[in-house]
């Protein structure tokens, strides 16, 4: 869409005509009826999302390309329980998410898991499943408590939980049932509460249409639900949902997510793509630098659509269906007020490498304050740049590197170029225009603040792009009062 040389005005006629939906942040942003009603006609998401308006919109523009997958429902409900661990803090409510293959169990899924030493016990339970190469039924998903290190059995409340929805559904084996958890760790889980009250209500409240719910109901502090759709030309689709504002540097996907399709394919060849595709994408993001110890991404295939399924096509689907939510989790971080995308070139390195220094800089404190406060501290920058190449790459050379800031030259053959007035001031107002205000509940434009770091062209051939967000006053204040 990017490169079509019509008008704004031919793009809004167009895209009345052909009922499609585009990211106006490509271009003048129209206004009117016409582009309204567009906007929300189309059935799967774009690159990038437009901008809203209000919260409202942004759930239905939501629910409009939410569709679920043939041979998929979801349901949800709440329950409450006590904590042993804290009774003081009386009663906490609790969700439970379920996600159903109605035409029955399916060989295949794939799933990547932390590579946290201290793993929740439903990882641990995930890794089993994975290993042991069964079906998939079902999925269960709780908030609140992840399951981890507590004073009781994780593996036998997980799998108590798993049971019950097995039960629920009329399945051969709870072993058809994978588990996932996430919020406070150390608490025991409420498998009883989830087992007898909620499952049972949640799966009375199954349906086939939309995504949508469950992406609502796996939140925890998260800002605003995150899906993400692509149809394939053979009339198959790859729908994902996912989770996540906290505690995220994955290194190997993100908090949770979960991406459904009806596609035909194998479980070796998902897997394969899975893998790759969360290197790029999940892997190359992070809102505070600390990996959870819940992290999963899981792929299901209905194997609903028969009709022949392009390998190259889907995996582009995958990819950019991933590429979609690992972007929408750092513009939900937990108090983020400005996304950062930094574009690594001509690295000299492996991709692996590449992403730590793009993690690096996205993680640094005093850039991250800095950033937050639309301060063009360019010297914060550098610092992070110098303190990963001293500590991993000391013999690197920066005099043929290039860093830019909203695409701006501030540093080259060694120096920064800085000088004037007008420099400061493009590089705040860059800062400002990528900032959200007030906005917290829905997201009102897709900018960043654009970071390049370029090695040279005689330095390497390694390109990697990594998002990260700020650090602000909100961050600290949900993080100082979590568990409550």
């Amino acid at each position: 869409m990017k490169n079509l040389l019509f008008s704004c005005s031919l793009q809004v006629v167009l895209m009345c005509f052909l009922g499609t939906s585009l990211a106006y942040t490509t271009f003048a942003k129209p206004s009117g009826r016409c582009f309204r009603s567009a906007l929300f006609t189309a059935k799967d998401t774009p690159i990038d999302l437009p901008g809203f308006e209000n919260a409202e919109e942004y759930l239905e523009y939501m629910e409009s390309v939410s569709s679920l997958p043939k041979g998929f429902a979801t349901g949800a409900a709440d329950g409450t329980f006590v904590s042993k661990e804290a009774p003081n803090l009386g009663r906490l409510r609790i969700r439970g998410t379920i996600v159903q293959l109605t035409e029955g169990p399916t060989d295949s899924w794939a799933a990547c898991f932390t590579s946290n030493k201290f793993p929740g016990a439903p990882v641990l339970v995930g890794r089993k499943r994975l290993a042991g190469g069964g079906a998939i039924a079902a999925l269960v998903i709780n908030n609140k408590v992840s399951n981890v290190c507590s004073g009781g059995d994780g593996e036998k409340d997980a799998e108590l939980v798993c049971e019950a929805v097995a039960k629920s559904l009329n399945l051969e084996s709870s072993e058809q049932v994978l588990p996932s958890s996430t919020g406070v760790i150390g608490w025991r889980l409420p498998a009883k509460e989830l087992a007898e009250d909620i499952v049972p209500a949640a799966i009375k409240n199954i349906q086939i249409k939309s995504a949508l719910n469950a992406a609502q109901a796996i939140m925890t502090t998260d800002r605003f639900p995150k899906v993400r759709s692509k149809t394939l030309s053979n009339g198959s689709r790859v729908v994902g949902i996912a989770k996540g504002a906290g505690m995220i540097e994955p290194n190997m996907a993100t908090m949770l997510s979960y991406i459904m399709t009806d596609a035909t394919i194998s479980k070796k060849k998902l897997q394969e793509m899975l893998s790759a595709v969360v290197n790029e994408t999940f892997n190359c993001l992070s809102i505070d630098g600390d990996e959870s110890t819940s992290d999963t991404v899981v792929s299901i295939a209905s194997n609903q659509v028969k009709a022949d399924l392009d390998l190259d096509e889907f995996k582009n689907a995958l990819l950019e269906v991933c590429q979609g939510l690992a972007k929408d989790i750092v513009r939900n971080g937990e108090g983020t007020g400005h996304v950062m995308r930094v574009q690594i070139d001509h690295f000299p390195g492996s991709m692996r490498s590449a992403r730590f220094l793009g993690r690096h800089i996205v993680n640094s404190p005093l850039f991250k304050c800095a950033v937050a406060g639309n301060d063009p501290n360019t010297g914060r920058l550098a610092a992070a740049i110098g303190s990963y190449l001293g500590k991993h790459m000391p013999d690197a050379d920066v005099r043929s590197m290039t860093l830019t800031l909203g695409n701006r030259v501030i540093f080259k053959n060694g120096k920064f170029v800085l000088e004037g007035e007008e420099v400061e001031k493009e590089l705040c107002d860059h800062m400002i225009n990528a900032g959200y205000g007030d906005s917290t509940n829905y997201p009102p434009h897709q900018r960043f603040v654009e970071i390049g770091v370029d090695f040279g062209k005689n330095c390497g051939d390694t390109s990697v792009t990594v998002f990260g967000s700020d650090l602000t006053k909100e961050y600290v204040q949900i993080n100082g009062d979590y568990r409550s």
